[in-house]
C-alpha cells in the first residue's frame, strides 16, 4: 500500500500516527529540508523513544517530564550543530526564541490557574462540595447524574483534571464497593468533563492554544455547546440504564470551609473575565489578564494574613468550651500565595515544555509540512479533523493539537471548530486518551480501569459521532 508513496512521506505519515506533533518555527521557513537526512532520522528517533518512555509512565513509575526534556535538548544541539558556520544558523536561534516565546504564554496563564484550583483545594472548597453531595440522601442513579453534569460545567471553568478528581472522590466516598457503579461513574465524569471543557478557552489546553492563536474568537467556541452536550448525554443515558437506583448509605461527615474559600472563587472569575476583556477588547494576549488576576490572589492573601490573629481571638472566644476546636485553631497558617505556585502540575508543565521543544525541532527539519499535505490536502479537513479526535484518543491531545495549530491549514470557522471539539472530546474514547481518565485510574485502582473504561467504548464513540454529526448540522452556516 505505501509503495507508491516516497520514503519521507512515510516517515512523516509514521510521525504523525505516533505523535503528530511538528511544531514549527514561529519564522515561517525552514533554512532546508532534512527530511531525509541523518540528522533528520536521528532526531526522529530520539523523539520516538522519548514518548515511547512516556507512554510507560505508569509502569516505569518514571515522570513523564524527563525523556522529553532530555529529548528537547538533544534534538536542538543536533540542530544547531549542523547549522553551525552557515548563513542560516540564525534560523536556528530564531526558531527557538519563538517556541520558547509560545511556551512562556501558555506556561504562565496555566500557572495562575493552578494556583487558584490549588488555593480552592487548600481552602477545602472541593471537600465541602464533595460532602455536601453525599449528604443528600441521592440515589446511585442520580449521584451518576448529578456527578456527570456537575463535572460538565465546572470543567469550562476549572480544569477537566481537577473536575474529574473531585467527582470521583464524590463516587468513591459513597460507592464503596460497589464496582459497577464506580466503573460507570468514572467514565461518565471523564466523558463528561472533557466534553464541557471543549466549549470553553477555559476548559482545556487545547481549547486555550486554539483561543490564544487568535483564530476563534472567545465567544464563538459557545458554538460547540449543544455538540458537546450530545457527546455528554448520548452515552450517559444509555450507561446510567445499567445503574442501581438504590440509595447509597451516608457517612454523616462534615466539612468546614477554611477562610476566604467563596471570594477566591469571586477573584478566580474576576481573573477569568479580565484575561478576556483584555483579549477582547484591547487586544492583549490572554496571559496579560491572567497575570494581572494573580495579583488580586496575591492582595487577597495579604489581607487574610493581616486579619489572621483578629479572626482567630474571634473564633477562639466562640469555642472556648470545646478544647478539640481550640486544638484545630491552633495548628492554622497564614494563608501564603507561593506555596500554591509551588503545587502547580511541574511535571506536566514540563512534559509542556519538552513537547514544544522537541516538536518544534522537528517542524523545523521539514516534517510539518509533510504531515499537512497528507492530512490536509489529500484527505481534506473533515476526515483530517476526525482523524485527530481518534488520535487523541492514543496521544494526548495537547501535541495533537500543537500540530493542527501550526500547520495552520487553510480551513473556515466551522473547521476549526470541529477539530477543537474532536480534539477536546476524542480523548474520552480511551482511558488514558485523557489527563482525566489517567488521574482515575490512579485514584480508583482496580475500580476504574483500562478495559472496564473500553467496555463502554461503542456508546462513547456513538456519542463521538452524534456530536460531529450535530456540529455539522447545527453550525452549518460556519462551513464555507
Amino acid at each position: 500500500m505505501f509503495t507508491s508513496i516516497p520514503s519521507r512521506i512515510f516517515i512523516s505519515l509514521l510521525i504523525a500516527l505516533i505523535s503528530p506533533l511538528a511544531l514549527a518555527s514561529g519564522a515561517g521557513a525552514i533554512a532546508a529540508d532534512l527530511t531525509t537526512s541523518t540528522i533528520g532520522y536521528i532526531c526522529v528517533a530520539i523523539f520516538v523513544i522519548a514518548y515511547v518512555l512516556v507512554i510507560g509512565e505508569e509502569y516505569l513509575h518514571l515522570r513523564k517530564s524527563k525523556p522529553v526534556l532530555l529529548a528537547a535538548g538533544m534534538i536542538w544541539i543536533l540542530i544547531a550543530t549542523t547549522y553551525q558556520g552557515s548563513e542560516s544558523s540564525h534560523a536556528v536561534s530564531d526558531a527557538l526564541r519563538h517556541n520558547l516565546l509560545e511556551y512562556a504564554e501558555l506556561l504562565l496563564f496555566l500557572l495562575v490557574a493552578m494556583t487558584y484550583i490549588a488555593a480552592l483545594e487548600e481552602r477545602r472548597l472541593f471537600d465541602g462540595l464533595r460532602v455536601w453531595l453525599v449528604s443528600k440522601g441521592l440515589s446511585f442513579r442520580q449521584l451518576f447524574w448529578t456527578t456527570g453534569i456537575l463535572a460538565f460545567f465546572i470543567s469550562p471553568i476549572a480544569d477537566n483534571l481537577t473536575t474529574a478528581l473531585v467527582m470521583c472522590a464524590v463516587i468513591l466516598a459513597v460507592g464503596g464497593d460497589n464496582k459497577s457503579f464506580v466503573s460507570a461513574s468514572c467514565v461518565n465524569i471523564v466523558v463528561a468533563a472533557n466534553a464541557g471543557g471543549a466549549f470553553s478557552p477555559f476548559g482545556d489546553i487545547t481549547t486555550l492554544m486554539v483561543w490564544q492563536k487568535g483564530i476563534v474568537d472567545f465567544v464563538q467556541f459557545f458554538d460547540l455547546f449543544v455538540p458537546s452536550v450530545v457527546n455528554f448525554l448520548v452515552p450517559a443515558v444509555i450507561m446510567s440504564l445499567f445503574i442501581s437506583k438504590e440509595k447509597p448509605v451516608s457517612q454523616g461527615d462534615t466539612v468546614e470551609l477554611k477562610r476566604g474559600a467563596k471570594r477566591i472563587v469571586g477573584l478566580f472569575l474576576a481573573t477569568v473575565a479580565t484575561a478576556i476583556l483584555c483579549h477582547t477588547f484591547l487586544h492583549l494576549p490572554p496571559v496579560f489578564g491572567m497575570m494581572t488576576g494573580l495579583a488580586y490572589l496575591q492582595f487577597f492573601g495579604f489581607y487574610l494574613k493581616k486579619t489572621l490573629p483578629k479572626s482567630l481571638e474571634k473564633k477562639r472566644q466562640a469555642n472556648s468550651n470545646n478544647p478539640e476546636k481550640l486544638s484545630q485553631l491552633s495548628q492554622v497558617a497564614p494563608f501564603d500565595v507561593f506555596s500554591h505556585v509551588q503545587r502547580a502540575e511541574w511535571d506536566t508543565l514540563m512534559f509542556f515544555y519538552g513537547v514544544v521543544m522537541c516538536v518544534g525541532g522537528l517542524g523545523f527539519l521539514g516534517y510539518l509540512s509533510l504531515v499537512s499535505e497528507v492530512m490536509y490536502t489529500q484527505w481534506g479537513p473533515l476526515y483530517a479533523n476526525i482523524f485527530v479526535g481518534v488520535l487523541s484518543a492514543i496521544v494526548d491531545n495537547i501535541p495533537v493539537m500543537f500540530a493542527v495549530l501550526t500547520m495552520l491549514p487553510e480551513m473556515d470557522l466551522g473547521q476549526w471548530l470541529l477539530v477543537t471539539l474532536t480534539a477536546g472530546v476524542g480523548g474520552s474514547l480511551l482511558s488514558v486518551g485523557s489527563a482525566a481518565g489517567v488521574a482515575l485510574m490512579g485514584q480508583a485502582p482496580g475500580k476504574y480501569t483500562f478495559f472496564s473504561h473500553l467496555k463502554w467504548t461503542p456508546v462513547i464513540a456513538l456519542g463521538y459521532a452524534a456530536s460531529i454529526a450535530t456540529h455539522l448540522w447545527i453550525n452549518s452556516e460556519l462551513f464555507i
